[in-house]
């Protein structure tokens, strides 16, 4: 394989670490750049020495002027309880962040995917979700600085990709887990996880009766790479996520039963606009890129679960206050 100059930005959160290691791996030279608002570099501490890394403390509302062939556009928060602390930074990292990794790859000729997300979908009217259902969002709600800030940004990737041929790829991305999660990032799997190993109520927003779909996130990674190097002129949207959906309930039983914990479900207050529905239709993502999930969900939880059970929380640090 040839060597490759490749840009992840975000590159220090959870899928872009599993990221870096593959590309390192695969013996290409990774720049990871990240401003480590909800990361922290103990995430990517095992690469610094490899003489193909390198690490950038840079944050992407600002230009920031490289030499690279591919980038991958990962840099965002993507928890509720980290966008609401900051949601006009929020909506700026996806805006300002897509337009100057666009300038970049329209100077350089460089390949730029866009890590879009489930959540330009919003509540959905159906289920699953295909690429072609454009959504039903609040544009004003406290949601919108990730679900509009993800939807602009997939505007201004289409829109350079018209406009001056930039070399484009989007994904849709579903929710995913795994070993590496930060334990503080207000996911519901890190969250649900972490309380069934200490005993604690496992706390349930609304009835629990919304469904969510987990891609391990190996699966993810194997997806993104495998759109960024596919076939010519296939430029997405394609969602890649799991397409086994289970309720918030459903869910913690299960994390309940595999942790053997004697915690207890506490329901609480549902968020605003909490989308009832996640479900993706991957059709497209087996057709063009040959890719679907391998991981089920029972081996995918057991992995995620070893790896909380075995970490030390004192190196962490709270990104945000805990909602």
């Amino acid at each position: 394989m040839t060597r490759l100059r490749i840009l992840v930005t975000g590159g220090a959160g959870f899928v872009g670490a599993h990221l870096c290691r593959r590309l390192l791996a695969q013996g290409h030279d990774v720049i990871c750049l990240d401003n480590f608002f909800t990361s922290q570099k103990s995430a990517v501490a095992e690469f610094v020495g490899n003489p193909n890394f390198e690490l950038i403390r840079h944050d992407i509302t600002h230009p920031i002027w490289l030499e690279v062939d591919q980038c991958y556009n990962l840099a965002c928060p993507a928890s509720p309880v980290h966008y609401w602390h900051n949601p006009i930074k929020t909506i700026k990292t996806s805006v300002l962040g897509a337009i100057n990794v666009l300038g970049m790859a329209k100077r350089t000729n460089a390949r730029v995917l866009q890590a879009s997300t489930s959540e330009v979908y919003g509540d959905p009217a159906i289920s699953p979700q295909p690429e072609s259902y454009h959504g039903d969002v609040n544009p004003i709600g406290v949601r919108s600085c990730y679900d509009e800030g993800k939807r602009c940004a997939e505007a201004l990737f289409f829109d350079y990709h018209r406009a001056h041929n930039v070399d484009i790829r989007v994904v849709r991305i579903f929710n995913t887990y795994g070993p590496g999660m930060h334990p503080y990032d207000g996911r519901v799997v890190s969250n649900f996880i972490l309380q069934a190993l200490a005993g604690e109520d496992i706390e349930v927003h609304g009835d629990g009766s919304q469904t969510r779909s987990f891609c391990y996130v190996d699966d993810l990674v194997r997806g993104l790479m495998a759109m960024m190097n596919g076939p010519a002129g296939f430029v997405g949207p394609v969602n890649l996520g799991n397409p086994s959906e289970l309720s918030m309930v459903q869910l913690a039983e299960e994390i309940i039963r595999r942790t053997n914990s004697k915690s207890k479900l506490r329901f609480t207050p549902a968020r605003s606009d909490d989308p009832h529905q996640r479900c993706p239709d991957i059709t497209l993502a087996k057709s063009k890129l040959a890719w679907e999930p391998t991981i089920s969900l029972a081996e995918g939880l057991d992995k995620t679960i070893d790896y909380f059970a075995k970490l030390d929380l004192s190196l962490y640090k709270h990104p945000t206050q805990r909602v």
